[in-house]
């Protein structure tokens, strides 16, 4: 997994996914040979296609990632040697994840790009910046390739609250970027899958889903979907949501775990229904 740090990767996904329990981070010294053989993941939390994302929270940007990547086929060749390396890179699933931190965080709430860019502009620099990154990790052997467009930004909890009113309704203008994001992205991922050989490049729509489960909690046994679990359920997230905050008392109950993450039932409804959409296009 590279991109941004979400847990879409987690215990139930994977299962569905074929691959272990738990995708273990690239830099974790007590990984053994096996362990670097059946999984890792890159992705670093906060950051995005844009430059400037990772930078403003201090976390590894997509070259960073891509570095550490190469780093690993290395160490891949002198545990198997190079033609297991490439068979191995050719047969894994590799899921790309981000853009949320790029249009929630950069762009919208700390408006660092809104001095150079306006939406439109802003989304194609994202576009490229993800289309030149997969056709790097395909450079270097990978073909099976998952790339997740964007969610329903402006209906997570934290951004209801900065930008939903006192209703806290979701925020249209940044669902609006997000479709426009994924508008340009999926024609660009379908282009990328034509053109590269032996390839399945397969764009992942996430908006949808995320919506309908969001409109309609109670078809998916969900009761609340516009707070988090923890603390107000309104703004926490991350470190913020700890143990020195309630949380509440049946966490199946709630879509999001904080203010801007779901909770595991969340994740799983929703990666349920991406699995069974998208899982055979990659074989």
């Amino acid at each position: 997994m590279l991109g941004q740090k979400n847990d879409l990767i987690r215990k139930e996904k994977t299962e569905e996914l074929g691959v272990k329990e738990i995708l273990p981070a690239f830099d974790d010294l007590s990984l053994n040979d096996k362990e670097l053989l059946s999984g890792l993941s890159f992705a670093s939390g906060g950051s995005g296609y844009d430059p400037e994302t990772p930078k403003l929270v201090g976390v590894l940007s997509m070259a960073d990632q891509l570095n550490n990547f190469k780093g690993y086929i290395e160490k891949l060749k002198g545990i198997v040697g190079e033609e297991r390396t490439r068979f191995i890179l050719a047969n894994s699933l590799f899921i790309v994840v981000a853009s949320s931190n790029d249009l929630a965080n950069t762009y919208f709430t700390l408006g660092v790009r809104k001095l150079h860019y306006d939406i439109s502009s802003y989304t194609d620099l994202m576009v490229s910046s993800a289309s030149n990154f997969i056709q790097d990790i395909y450079n270097l052997g990978s073909r099976r390739i998952a790339v997740f467009g964007a969610p329903p930004l402006g209906c997570l909890p934290a951004q209801r609250t900065l930008n939903g009113g006192d209703l806290r309704v979701c925020a249209e203008d940044q669902n609006n970027a997000a479709q426009l994001y994924n508008n340009k992205l999926q024609p660009e991922v379908e282009y990328l899958n034509r053109t590269h050989l032996e390839s399945r490049i397969v764009y992942i729509d996430i908006y949808n889903p995320l919506l309908d489960i969001m409109q309609h909690p109670g078809q998916y046994g969900l009761e609340v979907v516009d707070k988090g679990c923890c603390g107000t359920g309104n703004l926490e997230a991350a470190i913020l949501c700890n143990r020195f905050l309630p949380t509440c008392v049946d966490p199946s109950k709630y879509l999001f775990w904080d203010s801007y993450h779901p909770t595991d039932k969340g994740y799983n409804i929703l990666m349920n229904q991406v699995v069974g959409k998208y899982v055979n296009d990659f074989f």
